[in-house]
C-alpha cells in the first residue's frame, strides 16, 4: 500500500482452523530493503489484519512488493508451509 511517499504491507486473514498458526509479512523495496513482521493469527474465525510499519518509499511508485507466509504450529524447522501469497510489482517497475 502507498500513500504519498510512504509504503507498507497489510494482510487480511481469518484463521478458521482452530489451531495456532504463525505468519510472516515481508515488505520488499528497491535495493534489497525489507521490513519483516511476525504475526500470530488467533485461533478463531473472526477477520483480522496484520500490518508492517509505514516506511519512506525509496523508489518509484509500484517498486515495492509484499509476501505473506502462513505456517503451522511446532518447531520452525518442522512447521509445514500452509500458504504463501505475494503481490506483483507494477509492469512499469519490473526490470
Amino acid at each position: 500500500m502507498t500513500r504519498g511517499d510512504t509504503v507498507w504491507a497489510r494482510l487480511y486473514y481469518r484463521n478458521a482452523t482452530g489451531e495456532e498458526l504463525r505468519s510472516v509479512l515481508t515488505l520488499m523495496g528497491p535495493g534489497g530493503r525489507t521490513v519483516e513482521l511476525h504475526c500470530a493469527p488467533a485461533a478463531h474465525d473472526e477477520p483480522d489484519t496484520c500490518e508492517t510499519p509505514r516506511v519512506p518509499s525509496s523508489g518509484p511508485p509500484g517498486s515495492a512488493a509484499a509476501v505473506a507466509e502462513f505456517v503451522g504450529a511446532g518447531p520452525v524447522e518442522e512447521a509445514p508451509l500452509l500458504l504463501r501469497a505475494g503481490s506483483e510489482r507494477a509492469p512499469h517497475a519490473r526490470g
